[in-house]
């Protein structure tokens, strides 16, 4: 699979979230097996970028390629000039956001607000797609499948991103109004794909190899893009590969290995935010990665009274050393309990079967 000129190692994508997909999570993401991570979203407003967590977010120093950087706003013209201000900084891609649902973005219009405008939504299109262009840099569309229920406009505004010049686009299967509750859908994601003749990614409650096989057939999408499935368990990429690739599942990984993979990520984490803000940003990866594992809510609560990043790591270590001691392998019962867990709404009344078919193939 292509972006413009960038060939991708696989059709496996991290889906951008904000406080997440910082470049140590995009790095680790990509170890294991995706083939394109983008990252949190990066303001179009000049006035913010000469923050610490803007320029944190611009920074991709040792990021493998293709880098990505989705930009968010109201304004075409700011909009463009961010394109610009983040292929300064090393975008090679420039994703826009129409699909976020936080209401401090869709307050301001930015994000999946946008699609209640199509106008201005083309106009920002259009006014990105004119900064990237001379520069090769292709540019690409995240939105929902439309504000409400009653207005669903994904197709409308798809069609449109194409014709000026978008090169890939992304559907969360939910419309703003739905947050990220109830089930996301997948008609609305297959109509835009049986419609474009650019890349279409599917994205919404993909939680397990055999949903993501699932998504990808039911819609025809040419990707698949995971987000909150991959908190805490980055090595979701590689076990979805390796069921795409053979239809068999991978053992669940080893404790030792998911400690090692945690404390580097740690090491990571403090390395781009420092000793304070590092400490207090890192407690909830290091909660994702315990949440289902023997003993981790007990663990948790006592690790999120730490504050310096030499006891973090040292607890950590011993609570994977302890757990070392009684199993080699991250307990099958987990990585269940994890799955369904993250995909609780997630499965509509067409896909039932795919939770009693995980729960079956994994039991």
């Amino acid at each position: 699979m292509n972006i413009g000129p960038y060939v991708l190692a696989n059709n496996l994508f991290v889906a951008p979230m904000a406080g997440v997909t910082d470049r140590p999570f995009r790095m680790l993401c990509k170890k294991l097996g995706a083939g394109y991570a983008v990252s949190e979203m990066v303001t179009s407003r000049r006035d913010l970028w000469d923050t610490l967590k803007t320029s944190r977010r611009a920074s991709h120093d040792g990021e493998p390629e293709p880098i990505a950087v989705q930009i968010a706003g109201t304004d075409a013209a700011m909009m463009a000039d961010a394109a610009a201000y983040n292929i300064d900084r090393g975008a090679q891609i420039i994703d826009i956001n129409m699909g976020c649902p936080a209401k401090k973005v869709c307050n301001k219009w930015a994000g999946s607000a946008l699609m209640q405008d199509e106008t201005l939504a083309l106009q920002i299109i259009e006014a990105v797609v004119a900064a990237c262009a001379p520069r090769n840099v292709p540019v690409t569309l995240k939105m929902r499948t439309g504000w409400c229920q009653a207005h669903k406009n994904a197709l409308s505004i798809a069609l449109s991103a194409e014709r000026a010049g978008v090169q890939m686009v992304t559907v969360h299967g939910r419309t703003r109004e739905q947050g990220y509750k109830g089930f996301a859908e997948y008609d609305t994601i297959a109509e835009v794909k049986a419609r474009l003749k650019i890349p279409v990614v599917a994205n919404g409650d993909i939680t397990s190899p055999e949903k993501a096989r699932d998504v990808l057939a039911y819609t025809g999408a040419d990707a698949v893009m995971l987000g909150r499935a991959a908190q805490g368990r980055p090595w979701i990429f590689r076990e979805v590969a390796h069921f795409m690739a053979t239809g068999m599942h991978l053992a669940p990984p080893l404790v030792a290995d998911v400690a090692h993979l945690l404390l580097d990520h740690l090491l990571d984490h403090y390395a781009l935010y420092g000793e304070f803000t590092g400490v207090r940003s890192a407690r909830k990866h290091i909660g994702w990665y315990v949440k289902t594992l023997p003993g981790g809510e007990a663990f948790r609560a006592q690790m999120n009274l730490l504050d310096n990043s030499e006891a973090q790591l040292l607890s950590v270590s011993a609570f994977f050393e302890n757990l070392a001691g009684q199993m080699d392998r991250i307990p099958v019962a987990a990585v269940v309990d994890s799955v369904l867990d993250s995909a609780v709404g997630a499965i509509n009344d067409k896909d039932q079967h795919v939770q009693k078919n995980l729960e079956a193939s994994l039991a």
